[in-house]
């Protein structure tokens, strides 16, 4: 799957999960040298997309490496923010 299609994918995963879908956007962007998709949520919906115990961004990771690939081997992490 290419980066793009694994962006969208994540964004789209992101906005049903969220009280605030229009303001969720996702891009790569570069972490230490390393390609990371940049999910952008509404400050309010932080919580919600990281999940209680962080289950959420640990389930959105497991879904980027099983399309991309580990990150050691060029696939994409995941760096939430608001």
């Amino acid at each position: 799957m290419s980066e793009d299609r694994a962006v969208a994918m994540v964004a789209r995963i992101a906005r049903a999960m969220v009280e605030h879908p229009d303001e969720v956007t996702a891009r790569v962007a570069d972490d230490r040298g390393e390609p990371v998709v940049d999910l952008l949520v509404a400050e309010s919906d932080r919580g919600q997309v990281i999940g209680r115990g962080g289950r959420g961004a640990h389930a959105l990771r497991t879904l980027l490496r099983a399309v991309t690939g580990p990150r050691s081997q060029g696939g994409l992490g995941l760096r939430i923010s608001d």
